[in-house]
């Protein structure tokens, strides 16, 4: 199978280790790189097959092509590579765009376009799919809080995307996780109200604070998101019919308030990323539904990025 990434970061070696942990043997990786990013890691170099420096000279019989560079770039590479690509594999967030801007990719029927969405893959969150009558939970409330300037050791996190709105970065595009794995779990809401702000001292123009109140027809659901908080948080919490229910995706537990039961699970990160790609290759081969297609990927950076609400920066 011949694959091409376009854009070689981080998540984009990752990928291709656990590829290549996957499928050993079975793959031949090409990359497109611009020449500006850091130099290959050299346990990448035995993994790839060719380099490209330019569009032109990039084949156009690749069976998947993964979008892996900047989000200000998704669309315009989703443009250039759509012939030469069969499948496509999209670094979250997709891209901003409304639906003529969608309507114009020419989008093939026989194509699959996935959005990568990882943190459906974790164990708390399938034990929540999988465990949970969403019917009798009433209200939701789910934090993300980390402190931007410690995200990437040894960089600088003013020069970072995260700290630039015109390269895409703020905290509602960068932990649009959250809302993915909401709407994973009991769908879109019928209303969303939001406020996308900046409010703490870093030295960046991208929002730092999201706060979202949606509302669906038998629930609520809160959000807080933002760039500053000093202890790590990321969390859960469904207060229904029978219990209170505190799901920590940092600690990889759930407990249950009122009876005391706690649920506790231990994974490394590549593990769910593995499961993303086994559950995109199914995808391809007509094995499994593709559960984030472009479209829908859309309509959820439109609620992140408080289209259509209240929005304020």
């Amino acid at each position: 199978m011949k694959i091409c990434f376009m854009g070689l970061g981080s998540i984009a070696g990752r990928h291709i280790r656990n590829l290549q942990s996957l499928f050993p043997g079975e793959l031949q990786i090409d990359v497109v790189r611009s020449g500006k990013g850091k130099p290959m890691e050299e346990n990448l170099a035995s993994f790839i097959h060719q380099v490209y420096d330019d569009y032109e000279r990039i084949a156009e019989d690749y069976d998947v092509v993964f979008i892996t560079n900047p989000t200000r770039l998704h669309y315009e590479t989703l443009q250039r590579m759509n012939q030469k690509g069969k499948h496509f594999f999209i670094e979250k967030p997709v891209f901003e765009t409304g639906y003529e801007e969608l309507n114009a990719l020419k989008l093939k029927k026989e194509s699959v376009y996935y959005v990568a969405c990882p943190l459906r893959y974790t164990n708390v969150i399938q034990y929540l799919k999988k465990h949970v009558d969403f019917s009798s939970v009433y209200s939701m409330r789910c934090i993300s809080s980390s402190y931007l300037p410690e995200w990437r050791p040894g960089s600088d996190y003013r020069t970072s995307y995260s700290a630039k709105k015109e390269l895409g970065g703020g905290v509602s595009l960068d932990l649009i996780h959250e809302w993915d794995y909401v709407c994973y779990l009991i769908g879109m809401p019928q209303r969303v109200k939001s406020i996308l702000t900046r409010k703490s001292g870093l030295e960046i123009d991208s929002d730092d604070l999201a706060v979202y109140l949606g509302e669906y027809e038998d629930k609520i659901v809160e959000m807080h998101l933002d760039y500053f908080g000093r202890a790590p948080i990321r969390k859960l919490e469904l207060f229904g019919r029978d219990d209170t229910l505190e799901a920590d995706l940092l600690k990889q537990c759930i407990t249950y308030q009122k009876s005391g039961k706690t649920v506790s699970f231990w994974e490394e990160r590549d593990s769910y990323q593995k499961k993303e790609l086994q559950h995109f290759f199914r995808v391809i081969r007509g094995e499994d539904v593709n559960d984030n297609p472009i479209e829908q990927a859309c309509a959820m950076l439109r609620i992140a990025r408080g289209k259509d609400n209240i929005h304020i920066l």
